[in-house]
């Protein structure tokens, strides 16, 4: 029976919930890194397989990866997220650019220009055994025993309880996505949401269902977004864009409707209104969540074209 690297069908394990920030001794604290989540297939005899959230190859948008075993000792599956560093931090909108390219020239050209790199923080297979049922303090450990590092391909770093307080001050200064706090003997469960990992984010950011356009009559563009309660697709408000060349990908990609695939009447403001198939996804961050689920002062993230829409579910509370 095949094993867990030869089936190449696991997906990641998820965070279920954003709380504030706490400090508990059997915890441990590592940066919310602001990229996209990449499960890393690396065989020194083989080669280099990455796969997106969904499964999906990521290794032909991203050359610049090929070689990232080479930096293991053997067989190994890693958990990370792959982002593109900009200005000393990540950017979450360069690496959304990059995991969108389908030209080869320009994925040669941005390979060199604006490179991505692995940041590694979890092993779930080394040595053909399967790790998932071990302890995160087990499987650190093995981690940390299994790769090299390099500007392709580094550990993300871990801080105790006594340390957390002084990072969040720094990620708050200097603008980061926030922190993940992992209890020491979580276990990992490939594709579940787990309350065992843990965000902590000084703004609330989520995920929706891209289901319209709305334009003003100033030319202000903004995206319709839902979520879904059952099968039901419920609006949750507006973001506005100020990318023309953002609006354009989002029209390429889906196909206009003749009426409104949400379940809730929308405001009547006076806005143009164009429906689009509920296909795509986004991510926004906002100061709340009211009780009907709509947003105060929502700001755009980036599009999420790894995450399915039924994955963006209506808040329960």
């Amino acid at each position: 029976m095949p094993d867990l690297f030869q089936r190449r069908d696991i997906t990641p394990m998820l965070i279920a919930e954003n709380v504030p920030l706490f400090t508990d001794p059997d915890w441990r604290y590592e940066l919310k890194w602001d990229g996209e989540r990449c499960l890393a297939y690396l065989d020194p005899a083989c080669g280099t397989d990455l796969r997106s959230r969904r499964n999906l190859p990521l290794l032909s948008r991203f050359p610049e990866l090929t070689e990232l075993h080479q930096q293991v000792s053997g067989k190994v599956l890693l958990d990370g997220e792959l982002v593109c560093i900009v200005d000393g931090k990540p950017n979450f909108e360069a690496i959304q650019q990059r995991s969108l390219l389908r030209q080869p020239l320009r994925i040669e050209r941005e390979s060199r220009t604006h490179p991505a790199s692995l940041i590694v923080f979890d092993v779930l297979y080394a040595d053909g055994q399967d790790l998932c049922s071990l302890p995160w303090t087990e499987r650190r450990q093995i981690l940390e025993q299994s790769l090299s590092q390099s500007p392709r391909m580094a550990l993300s770093q871990v801080w105790c309880a006594d340390q957390a307080e002084g990072l969040y001050q720094l990620i708050l200064e200097q603008h980061l996505e926030g922190l993940v706090a992992k209890q020491k003997d979580s276990r990992y469960f490939p594709g579940k949401r787990t309350r065992s990992w843990r965000k902590i984010k000084p703004l609330p950011e989520d995920d929706f269902v891209i289901a319209g356009l709305s334009r003003k009559p100033n030319g202000r563009i903004a995206l319709l977004l839902g979520q879904y309660q059952g099968n039901t697709l419920r609006y949750c408000g507006r973001v506005s864009l100020h990318s023309r060349s953002l609006v354009l990908s989002v029209l390429r990609q889906l196909p206009v409707l003749e009426v409104s695939p949400f379940a809730d009447p929308l405001p009547q403001d006076g806005v143009s209104v164009t429906w689009l198939s509920p296909f795509l996804v986004c991510s926004v961050s906002c100061m709340y969540r009211t009780p009907n689920g709509g947003m105060r002062q929502p700001v755009f993230r980036g599009l999420r074209p790894d995450k399915r829409p039924e994955e963006c579910r209506f808040p329960e509370r």
